[in-house]
């Protein structure tokens, strides 16, 4: 299974055009499926980082998208180097780092390319809560760390490689492995509780997102396009929503992963599909509300009364919350391949391929702001602390941290 995301991670990146492999197919197909000119900004908003951190090495090989964690004033990064960090958000300085697991490297060869593979490392981005920050790694490991110190509590085991952020709540530590099982952990000891086990499809698209939960029930999104709702005390299912039917003559043609984060209202669950598929599902019974032909890889932002979603050609959209339909759309951002948008008061805020954000206006869709993190992309979802300040996480580990821009 992971082979076979690889490839297709690879297919996807051959995709957009890199500027590591421009014009292996000509100039006029890969200018073609070059990311669209920026434009000039007209009267743009202040929008400077505060403080930048390099956090050693960052996930560029990996082709996942990692972020930080936020809890209160504190911030939480891993890297690929198998350390968890705890920054001050305000000031970016370090208050801890811990070595969470060893790394070595090894020769490999993949096509014509010849680079060192990790055996070891940290995969998915650390989850933070209740005094406890919990990160995932390549081989399986599950390792809780004591928030304020840094110091290991307890280390247990996945079945295999943990590529999405651990959720932590009071009662269970919810962690998904990419062979499609997903374990409920003791916060006290990481005992294993229970185990739901829903398998995946020969092919998909790299990453998982993240699990959530309403404190009674927890909400995946699987690669086969359905959004299931597990009980969080025993991991017995509560409902299974599909969202976008997988069909097609290939493999590769039925890829419908709900990969991306998935956002949850007062009483729905939001959830976006490979194959541009967006649905409202009520939490209560797993029943759609509405379903829009409007989505893609990436997750949602959610607003009181809107609902923020990109879809695969780099268009934004905003849906209305009640019934799907399109408010605004955004499309000068085409081809950039842009993250789960982020909510920074009156603003969305996407990161893009090439170390971008772009702040645009909630209300109608302008493009207000932007600045470049750095010169590789930025998939992780941009993350905002209880104060306002957005931080940004690139692929070579440059974390950048933005106050909210002046009304």
């Amino acid at each position: 299974m992971l082979r076979r995301s690889l490839i297709i991670a690879a297919i996807l990146a051959f995709a957009t055009g890199c500027t590591t492999i421009k014009g292996i197919f000509g100039d006029k197909a890969s200018k073609a499926l070059e990311p669209a000119e920026l434009v000039e900004i007209e009267s743009p908003i202040a929008v400077k980082p505060s403080w930048t951190r390099k956090l050693g090495d960052g996930n560029a090989a990996l082709g996942l998208r990692q972020r930080p964690a936020i809890e209160g004033d504190r911030l939480y990064v891993s890297n690929d180097e198998g350390r968890v960090l705890a920054l001050d958000a305000n000031t970016g300085d370090t208050l801890w780092d811990s070595e969470v697991v060893k790394t070595g490297k090894q020769g490999s060869r993949v096509f014509f390319w010849r680079r060192k593979a990790i055996d070891g490392g940290l995969t998915g981005g650390p989850g933070a809560g209740n005094g406890m920050v919990v990160a995932g790694g390549r081989n399986g490991e599950i390792v809780a760390l004591d928030a304020e110190t840094g110091a290991e509590r307890w280390r247990a085991r996945a079945t295999s490689e943990v590529i999405a952020t651990p959720l932590v709540t009071p009662d269970r530590i919810v962690v998904r492995s990419n062979d499609g099982r997903v374990f409920g952990l003791d916060p006290a000891d990481g005992t294993r509780k229970w185990v739901f086990d829903r398998g995946v499809p020969a092919l998909s698209v790299r990453g998982n997102g993240a699990p959530v939960s309403d404190g009674q029930l927890v909400y995946l999104g699987y690669d086969d396009g359905t959004v299931v709702a597990l009980r969080l005390q025993d991991g017995l299912v509560g409902w299974t929503q599909l969202v976008a039917e997988a069909d097609g003559r290939n493999e590769l043609d039925r890829m419908a992963d709900v990969d991306g984060e998935l956002a949850l209202g007062y009483q729905e669950i939001y959830a976006t599909s490979f194959r541009s598929q967006t649905m409202a599902i009520s939490t209560a019974n797993g029943r759609p509300l509405w379903n829009r032909d409007v989505g893609g890889y990436a997750g949602l932002a959610l607003l009181a009364d809107r609902l923020i979603v990109t879809d695969p050609a780099g268009t934004v959209w905003a849906l209305d919350r009640n019934n799907g339909s399109a408010l605004w759309k955004q499309e000068a951002l085409a081809r950039r391949w842009l993250t789960t948008p982020a909510l920074q008061g009156d603003y969305i805020v996407v990161g893009d391929i090439e170390g971008y954000l772009h702040w645009i206006r909630a209300s109608d869709g302008v493009i207000a702001g932007r600045d470049r993190v750095a010169k590789e992309a930025i998939r992780g979802t941009p993350q905002v602390t209880p104060t306002g300040t957005l931080l940004a996480l690139t692929i070579d580990g440059k974390l950048a941290a933005y106050p909210a821009p002046a009304q």
